[in-house]
């Protein structure tokens, strides 16, 4: 457990850190706030929060800087402001101007929040076209694979493979395909996420299946992305290694990389995945700050801001949140305005 004086350390130092880019002293904690102890004393704490892993000394005679676990407490501990008037008023009008029109409200939302983080953002859109299931059949390859071939109501087929220590035989997955139809077809990806698996008998097997199956619709959909700022990295000098820059444009590129990057497990609540949270190695240097827009419940897309993990959390965390919040209540109200037009005539 950390005490009261190791906290508000861990706090200045990644404060600093994030502020001017460069390794932390005690000295410099000690000039720039008032902790009421000597610079021996936080030289001290600092060695203790070393040892936690919370902070690394990156060259002997150099100061410290946060870990990605350190930054890790520091963003848990976070209570997100409110934005000013002029954030407020800004957002509000590019999202109430836009609002009838989703494709461009995605890319002026993703302009608005790469000019006022100063980060590059990512904003995904589901088309209206979401993709049902019409059909599903599965068929043993082999004594661990299963071939599971998924057909949409509007006939695309797609097959996948799903791994098992040991596969059912042929009459098991005959009633398991009858099963999954029952309750799959007709379904969204949203939907089909919603179902609860009864077979205790063979849980772990169809809710693997279920996962591929949501794979397979998720990539096949409609799904647009809208990108901002992404020169915006070069900017921080984290990214002055060409090649490490040149890996993470190549990511940024890469579209079913960044709709994995901003759909896994999204809701409208913000996620912060941070540095080596990452599953892409080209994305370890990067923090993602993320959070998805809904309509009635349903998923409409996400909203992903990307930088290096010394991201002012705060202030991002802060601006994704009020933007999904004001997106969220604008479709809630639009719909119903619509609703309402609809019962008047």
């Amino acid at each position: 457990m950390l005490n009261e004086r190791k906290i508000k350390i861990l706090e200045a130092l990644i404060s600093e850190y994030i502020t001017f880019g460069e390794p932390v002293s005690s000295r410099a904690i000690a000039k720039r706030y008032n902790m009421g102890v000597s610079s021996a004393t936080i030289r001290n704490e600092m060695s203790d929060l070393e040892e936690l892993g919370l902070i690394q000394q990156t060259h002997a005679s150099s100061g410290r800087v946060p870990t990605d676990q350190g930054y890790r407490m520091h963003v848990d501990r976070l209570v997100l402001r409110d934005l000013t008037e002029e954030e407020m008023a800004y957002l509000k009008s590019v999202i109430l101007s836009n609002v009838n029109h989703m494709e461009y409200l995605m890319k002026e939302t993703a302009k608005a929040i790469s000019l006022i983080t100063n980060y590059t953002t990512i904003v995904s859109e589901i088309g209206h076209n979401q993709l049902k299931v019409k059909h599903i059949q599965l068929m043993p390859m082999d004594a661990v694979t299963i071939v599971v071939t998924v057909i949409t109501i509007t006939k695309l087929i797609k097959n996948t493979v799903v791994n098992t220590a040991n596969a059912p035989d042929l009459e098991t997955l005959n009633h398991l395909t009858i099963t999954l139809n029952r309750q799959l077809k007709g379904k969204t990806v949203s939907q089909i996420k919603e179902i609860k698996i009864k077979d205790k008998a063979h849980k772990v097997l169809l809710e693997s299946i279920i996962t591929a199956v949501i794979g397979i619709l998720t990539m096949e959909e409609k799904i647009e992305i809208f990108a901002s700022g992404i020169n915006n990295i070069l900017t921080y000098p984290e990214f002055d290694d060409l090649q490490k820059a040149k890996n993470i444009f190549k990511t940024l590129e890469e579209k079913e990389i960044l709709i994995t990057l901003l759909n896994k497990d999204a809701d409208d609540n913000v996620q912060v995945v941070i540095g080596s949270e990452n599953a892409l190695e080209e994305m370890k240097d990067c923090s993602i700050i993320r959070a998805a827009y809904k309509h009635n419940n349903n998923p409409m897309g996400a909203i992903g801001i990307i930088g290096p993990t010394r991201m002012d959390y705060h202030a991002v965390s802060s601006v994704l949140n009020s933007v999904v919040k004001n997106i969220n209540a604008t479709l809630y109200a639009l719909n119903n305005d619509k609703g309402s037009e609809r019962q008047n005539e």
